[in-house]
């Protein structure tokens, strides 16, 4: 003859039985929220911190590039005449952006903007700045 089944009550957060009253309780609020109780209300929480360095790398900083570094090292890239007639202005999702006097010195910095760019890829590296832009002012 087989062994009579041990009939394990649900228990509740003190380890004892649960009693009626207690059952009835739980039944209730799972048919007022209409599911059950969650077993660990904390198992999907994260804390911000973790990942509010990572949306801001990703939006604002993407590994960033300081404008400054960029604006200090611009001269020494470019050259006399070209750091002369241009000021980087921002540098934002890796795009240059450049202040140019004059019009004929921006066709001419048209012209060359693959050799600009390859410049300042090896100054910086190859994954900060995309792109060069010229705007008059």
């Amino acid at each position: 003859m087989a062994a009579p089944r041990k009939w394990n009550r649900p228990r509740n957060g003190s380890g004892k039985p649960k009693t009626g009253r207690e059952n009835i309780h739980d039944e209730l609020m799972s048919e007022w929220l209409g599911c059950d109780k969650p077993l660990n209300l904390g198992k999907n929480v994260s804390e911000a911190g973790s990942w509010i360095d990572d949306i801001l790398k990703k939006q604002f900083f993407a590994e960033s590039l300081d404008e400054e570094e960029v604006k200090t090292a611009w001269k020494e890239i470019a050259g006399d005449f070209i750091g002369a007639n241009t000021e980087p202005v921002s540098v934002k999702d890796g795009n240059l952006v450049l202040r140019v006097t004059q019009p004929a010195v921006r066709f001419h910095l048209e012209q060359m903007k693959p050799e600009l760019l390859r410049k300042i890829k090896a100054r910086f590296g190859n994954d900060k700045i995309h792109s060069v832009r010229f705007t008059l002012g």
